[in-house]
């Protein structure tokens, strides 16, 4: 098995920000494709966002929930995903999961194939 390991999590006021890091082994980073995903407390796993590994795809988000306030970016030379948060509000509270996985049907679908086991991000004032 291989691991993503996610940080960067934290207790954040509303309207603040916040930046999650991933960092995941060179062969899992140079062939796959990193996004997030997130879980409220009594909520199944939502996507977030995705990157690409290379130049054919662009970025996506989840519009209806974080589109405008979050942005996804790699840094290969540190095998790094960021997912940079502003403008935070309550229902931006909860479980965050690093993914590494694949972009099938042209772009239209993502599948994740590795998880990271979650970061915590709470909004509160």
């Amino acid at each position: 098995q291989m691991q993503l390991i996610e940080s960067g999590g934290g207790l954040v006021q509303p309207g603040g920000s916040l930046t999650l890091s991933c960092t995941a082994s060179e062969s899992i980073f140079s062939t796959k494709v990193m996004g997030w995903y997130r879980q409220a407390p009594g909520k199944h796993r939502d996507f977030v966002a995705r990157s690409t590994s290379d130049t054919i795809f662009e970025p996506q988000y989840n519009k209806d929930t974080v589109k405008g306030r979050f942005t996804i970016s790699r840094d290969n030379t540190k095998n790094t995903a960021y997912l940079q948060m502003t403008d935070l509000r309550p229902e931006d509270t909860a479980v965050y999961y690093c993914t590494a996985g694949r972009i099938l049907g042209g772009g239209v679908a993502y599948a994740p194939d590795y998880w990271g086991d979650g970061t915590q991000v709470t909004v509160s004032s």
